[in-house]
């Protein structure tokens, strides 16, 4: 067995979603909502369907689809993309970022990992043979610096592989972090491999800045959407792809032979949603921001020290101040002894692990968040 993966252990969300099925506990760690997503655009993938063309479509998308991406980040980003050149629809944003990693990374090449991260990043960069260079992000404000910047890159790197909103600490990177990410990708001739498929799920009045968009990245970047996190449709696995056509055609090669194409019905719905008018993503925002006021001020009043949540299904807490310092024996209990399903953020990390702070996502109904809430008190109340 190839040891890249053989050797892996089984994720921790697989872990504490099992431990949440076999206790009954009010599941907030595993990042989908409780809601279904908006009807209507589940209503055109059954239109589409049923109505619509089943074979298979273009291996790079659906020309509706690649149209209405472009246009949806001219509109939302300023983003000047040829749908026909600089647009591709991938089987979910995992396959994208396979696809991109593949396309781009050679073996001996080096790739700079920005952790805690996405569990997929680290063994599809081993998987194309490249060597990781870790920059290590510290809570509670997770800042790039240009200290560790100055030690992961080096003339051997070929590509960094970014997230931003960064899922799990639910933090955005200010314009100053991505103009200093940008300017050593600049000086080090690096593609930055933009995962970015939490764009839209952004609070208080943000608004998000595509790699893709700064200065001189243009040419070195591959930007990564996800329909499913932007309508809440996380099992429809529909990702996006943005790059200048010279690395789009060499990623279209490796998408070729990874699932090659994407179910039709989902792509015309997708294209349909995307078109939506603004107030569906100002409502939707407003909804998450809502659900995560609510937790967060339940946590508060508990005594749980709250990391503020800027983005993403999820907020974080800090354990130290309860004199906790191990997160995946803290997590254990909470499943096991108080009924939440939770996750430790140090599962995140490849090195020099976190190991205080918790994952919780608040995408959630009320009255799941107020059980959720109720046996946290409970957890509360014996440790006291």
């Amino acid at each position: 067995m190839n040891p890249i993966f053989a050797n892996l252990p089984t994720t921790i969300f697989e872990v504490m979603s099992s431990l949440a099925r076999e206790t009954g506990a009010v599941n907030l760690g595993q990042g989908f909502p409780d809601d279904p997503g908006p009807e209507d655009v589940r209503r055109k993938a059954a239109e589409a369907s049923l109505d619509g063309y089943n074979q298979y479509p273009s291996m790079m998308g659906i020309p509706e689809l690649r149209s209405a991406i472009a246009a949806h980040y001219g509109h939302w980003q300023g983003l000047d993309l040829d749908a026909n050149t600089e647009v591709m629809v991938t089987s979910g944003a995992t396959e994208a970022l396979a696809g991109a990693i593949l396309g781009i990374v050679e073996p001996g090449d080096e790739v700079v990992l920005f952790e805690p991260m996405y569990d997929a990043y680290l063994p599809l960069v081993r998987l194309a043979g490249g060597i990781p260079k870790f920059v290590t992000l510290q809570p509670p404000h997770f800042r790039l610096t240009e200290e560790a910047l100055a030690k992961a890159f080096s003339p051997k790197t070929k590509a960094v592989v970014f997230n931003n909103p960064l899922n799990p600490t639910a933090t955005i990177f200010s314009q100053d972090d991505l103009n200093l990410l940008a300017d050593f990708c600049r000086r080090f001739d690096a593609i930055a491999i933009s995962d970015e498929v939490w764009e839209h799920v952004v609070f208080d009045g943000r608004r998000h800045q595509p790699v893709l968009g700064l200065p001189g990245m243009r040419e070195r970047s591959v930007k990564i959407g996800s329909a499913g996190k932007i309508f809440s449709l996380t099992g429809w696995k529909v990702g996006f792809v943005c790059a200048a056509p010279h690395i789009l055609k060499v990623l279209a090669k490796s998408h070729q032979f990874l699932t090659f194409t994407t179910p039709p019905n989902l792509q015309a719905a997708v294209a349909y949603g995307l078109a939506k008018d603004d107030v569906y993503f100002e409502t939707m925002r407003a909804g998450f921001a809502r659900s995560r006021d609510r937790f967060s001020a339940g946590l508060e009043t508990l005594g749980f020290k709250v990391i503020p949540s800027q983005g993403t299904y999820f907020l974080n807490i800090d354990i130290a101040p309860l004199g906790e310092s191990d997160d995946v024996a803290f997590c254990r209990r909470l499943v096991m002894d108080h009924g939440v399903a939770a996750i430790p953020v140090s599962a995140f990390y490849a090195e020099g692990a976190v190991k205080n702070v918790v994952r919780f996502c608040f995408a959630k109904r009320d009255a799941t968040l107020d059980a959720g809430l109720e046996r946290l008190a409970d957890a509360v109340r014996r440790a006291a």
